[in-house]
């Protein structure tokens, strides 16, 4: 299953829209959206309810943050980045089932004035570790 190329991944089944090989010091300064991997979708199954980080509040690269509860279990949400959270997808919150729709795209979750990374895969390294 190819992921799109054009952001990175984490080990947790996340994803965070910047571009690879973008270092830290060179952070884009709009905020970058978040959400979860087709992978992550698959193993939850039916996605009914998630409790994201409000709005304002700071988040921490590699802690949870969030949970998202499936028909088949509850998982915690993990920060790809530090920063802010300047946004929430609200239809996300009303309708989530959208997710599964469009992951990549209308599926995000959140998004964060990002200071900070923590460990990021490439899509081809995160297709590796799904091997």
């Amino acid at each position: 299953m190819a992921h799109p190329t054009d952001r990175l991944y984490t080990a947790e089944h996340e994803w965070v829209l910047i571009a690879p090989g973008t270092a830290d010091s060179d952070l884009p300064s709009k905020p970058v959206r978040i959400g979860l991997t087709t992978f992550a979708l698959d193993a939850l199954g039916d996605v009914v309810f998630v409790d994201l980080p409000e709005a304002g509040t700071t988040v921490t690269a590699g802690d949870a943050c969030g949970e998202v509860e499936s028909t088949k279990s509850v998982s915690d949400l993990y920060s790809p980045v530090t920063g802010v959270v300047a946004e929430v997808n609200q239809a996300i919150v009303d309708d989530p089932a959208l997710i599964a729709a469009d992951p990549y795209a209308g599926g995000w979750l959140f998004s964060v004035r990002a200071e900070a990374t923590a460990k990021l895969l490439t899509s081809g390294e995160y297709e590796a570790l799904l091997d």
